[in-house]
Parts: structure tokens; sequence; C-alpha cells
């Protein structure tokens, strides 16, 4: 066959290809083979087919041989690296494409392939130059600005890739690829209500993308649209019954709708369908932990960690609820906490950079606090008092809000701020820089290893001074955070302190600040002299309930007869696990009653039900104890080893009350006996402890303000030299 012969044989195929005559094709081009010579033409459209068929291997081979043929081919060499890429040989499909580009610079859909072969290595910001170049030369090239949206995603350059991913639907308007990938950046950016546009948009363009309608639970779950996110996991289920991450999204809005043994049962299901997800571990600990199953959510978290060591939120995780099982020590947790910063914070060291910040000591300082949580919330309703009462002329208040659906009490704080950052969708590292570009002087963590927490941009130590408050009075075990904010009773003087990595501040009289979350509610008469029987009650978070606190509860029932116990418990199996539990004990189920989630305003009036608190241990209330006392109902505490089970002790002693606050067990069963054999007692606290409480440090904001902001300059002071 003659070189005339053989470029009609090549035209012939063509046409059979573009016909879609493929079998036909092919046997043109292997007679072109079977003569004499070099045909790297029929060598590529053999690959093309090959391609188009699904046989990669022997794609890339047909490229490969047609490139070597003929060199200064650069179609050749960018098909040769389409189909590497797709063999899994990504380096030397990054290879083919240089080969392409050095020969034809103007080849957009070389850069573009080049640049997904970057990025699927990790080098991200090499894929994204390229992705440009490509789009430089092409700016209609609707594929580029795609992937260029998922590379920026990828980095963490959410309003870039945000702009990315509108180039590529603006071009291709029925792209629901595009569209979904839009709003899940969007969704990240805390933008919930444009992402759920998009998602919907992404449906409409193809109802059968199970992701889709995933993300669209995603973001009617942020929205706390707890319904509408379910009904459309449901639908991502039935659209792909193996979706692991639909089952495990599911059991994260089931979780927050508090039907905690549905939501263990999607967990349990999205492991089962991938053995390897880490985050369903982590998900599935912390609906354990709310069923107060301590053992088994320590251990889902452990899994998790194992799947998945680098990420550090199940390390979090496990690290918080360590603090409310009664098996482990101060020294014990102190010691995860240490290793979770080797494991999480260490790596971050490098990162850390000089502070040029003015080392004036008595000029104004920046203060910034660092919260998911100003919204409503017990940190947000705590952290109130003290925004709204610094002093201004002194200190310039910024916040890094990570709310993603503020509420009325985000607006109230926000308008308590100088500087007002929304940070949600931002990475670590952006966050940092934000915070340096500030010049804040001292960082204050609220969130500690709850979750949404940043430790991970105090690793980064963007500001000079950082100190830790409010979460809960324990240890972030970083040593990048410098200081932990506490007060006498939390942590008496001469304590062990080797427990935390963090200079503790005693604050001289509370660590806490209180405002009621509603408005003033009246104060009922005490239930005791309406039914004739005493009423306890427990209405903290129902994972702070230890087996030690029921088997006190159940001594103290059988010792007050006829006595009732309230407990604050969302429906499920968890209760009947109590009812049992006091069967055994000898009380009767009838004499406990559980009251599940309720809106405030019904929450503060169960308090008419209750004649005497009893405080959890070993984590005891915070919150729930200052809204007990508000409501006029004493509450009785165990003091214990660990600064988290001391509040009560803390709380109490600010309002003169320490004699509630028992040193053992034994203690903690008499003083409630003995409160429950004094109704005259009883009523005397129902009718003062409002008005003490008022008139304690507790609730003395202005007071409170200074004292936290003494603390703030002798931190300055301190890294000054002053």
């Amino acid at each position: 066959m003659n070189q005339s012969s053989s470029d009609q044989a090549l035209q012939i195929g063509i046409q059979h290809y573009r016909a879609g005559r493929l079998a036909e094709a092919e046997a043109v081009y292997r007679q072109i083979l079977a003569t004499p010579g070099d045909h790297p033409d029929a060598l590529h459209y053999l690959g093309v087919i090959a391609a188009r068929v699904g046989q990669n291997h022997a794609a890339a081979e047909l490229f490969g041989k047609a490139a070597s043929l003929k060199s200064d081919w650069a179609q050749a060499h960018n098909n040769h690296g389409v189909a590497l890429r797709q063999i899994g040989q990504a380096d030397q499909a990054i290879d083919a494409f240089q080969r392409a580009i050095a020969l034809a610079p103007d080849y957009p859909e070389a850069l573009s392939n080049l640049a997904s072969a970057l990025r699927s290595r990790g080098r991200l910001d090499e894929a994204i130059a390229a992705y440009r170049r490509a789009l430089a030369l092409k700016g209609d090239y609707a594929d580029a600005h795609y992937n260029l949206g998922n590379a920026l995603a990828e980095l963490g350059e959410l309003e870039q890739a945000i702009a990315a991913y509108r180039q590529a639907v603006a071009l291709r308007g029925d792209w629901a690829a595009a569209w979904n990938n839009l709003g899940l950046a969007l969704k990240n950016r805390g933008q919930s209500d444009e992402a759920i546009a998009c998602f919907r948009r992404a449906i409409a363009c193809n109802t059968n993308l199970p992701e889709a309608h995933s993300n669209l639970g995603n973001a009617f779950h942020d929205q706390r649209l707890l319904d509408e996110a379910i009904a459309e996991y449901g639908t991502a289920i039935a659209l792909r019954p193996n979706y692991a991450e639909a089952y495990s999204n599911l059991g994260v809005s089931l979780s927050d709708q508090h039907r905690l043994d549905e939501a263990v049962s999607a967990f349990r299901r999205a492991i089962e369908l991938e053995p390897g997800y880490a985050d369903a571990y982590t998900n599935l600990g912390s609906a354990l932990k709310d069923q107060g199953a301590l053992d088994e959510a320590i251990a889902a978290y452990r899994q998790a960690i194992v799947l998945k060591p680098a990420a550090p939120q199940a390390h979090s995780n496990l690290l918080y609820a360590l603090h409310f099982h009664a098996g482990w020590s101060a020294k014990a947790i102190a010691d995860e906490h240490r290793l979770w910063n080797r494991s999480h914070a260490g790596p971050l060291k490098g990162l850390i950079q000089p502070h040029d910040n003015n080392r004036d000591p008595n000029r104004r300082l920046r203060i910034g606090y660092v919260s998911p949580d100003f919204r409503d919330h017990p940190v947000g309703r705590l952290i109130l008092p003290l925004l709204s009462h610094h002093d201004k002329g002194q200190f310039e208040i910024f916040a890094y809000a990570d709310v993603k659906c503020p509420d009325e009490l985000t607006s109230r704080l926000r308008d308590c701020t100088d500087v007002w950052r929304n940070t949600a969708g931002l990475s670590d590292a952006q966050m940092a820089n934000l915070i340096r570009a500030d010049q804040i002087d001292i960082l204050i963590d609220l969130t500690m290893h709850m979750a949404n927490n940043r430790l991970l941009v105090f690793a980064r130590k963007p500001a000079p001074v950082q100190a830790t408050y409010l979460a809960y009075a324990s240890s972030t075990g970083l040593d990048t955070i410098d200081y932990r904010l506490s007060d006498p009773y939390l942590d008496p003087p001469g304590g062990d302190e080797s427990v935390y990595i963090e200079k503790t501040i005693r604050l001289p009289q509370t660590y806490w600040c209180y405002e009621p979350g509603i408005a003033a509610r009246e104060i009922g008469p005490l239930p005791a002299l309406v039914n004739g029987y005493v009423t306890f009650g427990c209405l903290n978070n129902f994972c702070k309930v230890s087996e030690p606190a029921l088997a006190a509860w159940a001594e103290i029932l059988r010792a007050t007869p006829a006595s009732q116990l309230l407990l604050h418990a969302h429906e499920g199996s968890h209760r009947q696990r109590v009812v049992d539990y006091f069967d055994r004990q000898g009380v009767a189920a009838g004499r406990v009653q559980f009251a599940g989630f309720l809106p405030p305003e019904i929450y503060f009036d169960l308090y008419s039900q209750i004649d005497i608190a009893l405080d959890t241990f070993p984590y005891g209330g915070g919150t729930t104890t200052l809204d007990a006392l508000w409501m006029g109902v004493p509450v009785v505490s165990l003091a214990g080893k660990t600064a988290v089970g001391r509040g009560g002790l803390s709380i109490l002693s600010n309002l003169g009350l320490e004699v509630l606050a028992a040193d053992s067990g034994e203690g903690y069963i008499r003083v409630a006996c003995d409160l429950a054999s004094d109704p005259q007692c009883l009523l005397a606290l129902r009718g003062a402890l409002r008005e003490r409480l008022q008139q304690s440090p507790l609730m003395d904001a202005p007071r409170f303000a200074v004292n936290m902001e003494s603390a703030y300059r002798q931190m300055w002071r301190a890294w000054t030299g002053s």
C-alpha cells in the first residue's frame, strides 16, 4: 500500500469511526498496519478506538508507539498521557503532557490534562497554574473552569473556586456535576441559601444524581431543617442503596433530632457498607456518647483514629469523651492530650513565624475570640456578658466566627465586637493568616476539643499570646496555647498543675459570668409542698450521667420515701437502660421520669417540677447548674478530682453555699437526703436563690470583665517582659 492509498484508507477509517462503525474502522487500521513501513497514524487511531471501548492499557501502548514513531506529534503525546492516567501512571502521564505542550505551547487541552494529572499527585499550585494557562488560551473551556474550581476547592480557596464553577455553569447550564460542586463550595463558605439553589439546579439537570441529594441534605442540615435533610438522604439512598456517606449524613441529622437509636443504626449501616469509613466511626462514637455508652463511644473513636490517624477530629472527640468517664484520671487524660499535640499540632511547628506586635505593655490590645458557637449555645450565652462589658478604650475586640446558621444571639454578639470575621469555609492556614494580618495580640480559644474546634489554627501560633477559656475547664494539650483560665475552686492553689500544658491563670472569683437565656420567668411554688413528696432532678446532658452517679441517685431515692427523679434524656434505649438499672437497685420504674428536648421557655419551666437538682459526676454541670439556681432550685454537687468535676463547687462557693458541694460520694448522698428532709430549708432557698445569684460575682458582668481584662494584661506583660 503506497502513501496515497494509506492516506485514503485512513480517511475511510475515520469515516467509519465517526459513524460509530468501530469494528470496520479497526479493520481498516489493522490492514494499514499489515503493510510495510511505519504507520503512526493508524496506531494512533487504533488507540482512539481502544480508549473509547475502555481498553486503556491497549490504548496507552498504541499511543505510546505512535508518539515514539512520530515524536513531533503533540496530539499523540497528549492522548498517550490521557491513557496513562487511566491506567494509574500519573507521573508518566505528566511527562507525556509536558512533551505535548513543549511541541505545542498553545494547546489548551494538553494544559488542562496536565493540570488534572498534577492535581492527582497533590501538586495543586502547579495544577492551578496550568488550568489558568489553558483558560488564557481558551476562555470558553468549560471543563477547565470546572476542574480549576475543583483544584481551588481542594486547596481551600473557596471564593476563587466559586468563581470558577460559576464560569463553568455559565458556559454549560445543564451540567449537573458543576452545579453540585458549586453548591458544595457555597455551603462550605457558609452560604447555605445559595448552595441549596445550586443543588436543586443539579437535581433538575440530573434527577438520578445521589450526591446532589445528599449534599442538599447537608445544606438543609446546616440550616437546622432536619426533616428536609432526612428526606434528601432517603432519596440519595434510594438512588444508591450502598451509599455509605448518605447513611452517615442521615445519622448525623437523626442525632440532631435526638433519635439516637436510629442514628446509631444508620452509622452502623454506613460502616457495614464501607468498613474503612473513619468518619462514620467518629459519628457513631458521638451518638453512643450521647446515649451514655462511653466505653462503646471510646472504642468507636479509637477505631476512627486507626483508620484515619492524620485526621484530628476523632482524636479530639475522644479527648472530650474521656472527661465524662469515671475510670479516667486527670493524669491519664493529660497523657492522651499530649499525644494529640504530638500527632496533630507538632508537625505544624515549622509554620510558626516571629511576631512583630508592638510590645508597649500599656497600649490598647487586640483580643481575638475564636468559636463556632457564637449563637444560641452555652458558649454564646456565657461569653455575651463579657463581650458586652469590655473596656473598648483598652481593648479592641475581634470575633472569628465559624457560624454556619446565625441566629438572634449571633447578632447580639456581633454588636459587641469591633471587628467580626466570618471564618466559615476558611482553611486553618487561611484563618491563621487572617488573624496574623489583623495583628491580634491575644487570641482566645472558646472551643477546646469540642465540635468544629480550630485548634490547628492555634497550632500555627498566629498571635503572640494564646489562651483557652470557657468551653470546659480542662486543657487543650497544645504547647502553643500559653494559658488556660480557671478560678480558685476549679483549680485550688497548690494543686497538681502538671496535668495541664498551659499555665493556669485563676480569675479571682468565678470562671463563669451568667446571663439567663430568656427573660425572667416566675419561680413556682415548692413542688414538694404541692405533691407531698420530693422530686429530684438532673437536666444535664445525658452523657454526663455516669454509673457512679446513678448508684448515688438510687441510694438517695431509696433513702427518701416516695421521692421521684426527673432526668433529661432523649427518647431511646438508653432510657430503658436507666430504668432497668434502678429496678436492679430496688427503685421502682414509676419513680423515674424523663424529659427530652425542650425549647428554652419550656426547659426553664421544667424546674418548677424539681425540688432539688442533683449534679452529675465525674463531669459536673455549668450552665445547667446556673439555670437551676436561677429558677430557685438548689443543686447538690460532688467536688471531683478534675476541674470539670468541680464546677458545682465553684458556682456554689460564689453563692456562699459550698455546704451543698460534698467532697465524697457518701457526703453527696447525705447532703441530698438532709436537704430533702427539710422542706422549710428548701422553701427558703427557693425564695432566695435568684436574688442571691443576682448579687453574686456570678452575675456581676462589669466586675467579671475587669477581672478578665486584668488577666489579659498580665499575659501581655509577661510576653513583653515588662
